[in-house]
């Protein structure tokens, strides 16, 4: 059967996304990929590797992968990571391996990253979607890690420095969303906002696998 003009797709192809979620300590990254994960099909969302110790709330292999520094040293000695990083004295890193399978099954992929990771993996993956979650204060941001009591006040003056540093960062991202008291599926409803802008461009975006070789 001879295929016409007529025949052919008037766009191209829907590609799946490599949407980077990121922003200051406290501001909420972790409730945010919560709720997604509970909610979301079809989207992989990786795992970050840490090397330091869990806290009592956390599990091994959901909201982090714990691992010892040699097993991290290992994987950045291969170039396994697509970012890494040293936050507040433990290493931090976005193994390649779990974006490449998503990818490559044409699963968005989403990923949990610092504000400094997220401008990494930006080098290695421009066609990236970054999305930066912003607290609607800084007096805000400080009840919050506050109410955590897992900072000393010596972390807790850390965490907030490198929060107003971090914040004046923004404008490197592709999009803000404010993450509100109380209003966490507000956030979540703009998340989903800008995955649907995504998957409507005329000129989609596309994170190449080399970028991950």
């Amino acid at each position: 059967m001879k295929i016409t003009e007529n025949d052919k797709p008037l766009t191209s192809p829907v590609q799946p996304l490599l949407i980077v979620i990121s922003g200051p300590s406290g501001v909420g990254k972790d409730a945010v990929l919560n709720y997604l994960k509970s909610h979301e099909t079809g989207i992989k969302f990786v795992t970050t590797l840490t090397t330091r110790k869990k806290r009592p709330a956390e599990t091994d292999g959901k909201d982090y992968i714990f691992i010892s520094v040699d097993e991290f040293e290992n994987l950045l000695k291969n170039n396994e990571l697509m970012e890494h990083a040293n936050v507040y004295g433990n290493w931090y890193g976005v193994p390649k391996q779990q974006i490449r399978d998503a990818l490559h099954s044409g699963k968005d992929c989403v990923v949990k990253v610092d504000v400094q990771g997220a401008s990494t993996i930006k080098k290695l993956a421009p066609k990236g979607v970054f999305i930066f979650l912003m607290p609607p204060s800084l007096k805000e941001l400080e009840s919050r890690l506050k109410k955590r009591y897992t900072e000393s006040g010596e972390q807790l003056k850390l965490r907030l420095d490198t929060a107003r540093s971090e914040v004046k960062k923004v404008r490197q991202f592709d999009y803000v969303v404010i993450n509100r008291n109380g209003a966490l599926e507000e956030a979540i409803g703009e998340i989903r906002a800008i995955i649907r802008a995504e998957k409507c461009r005329v000129k989609q975006r596309h994170t190449s696998l080399r970028d991950l070789a």
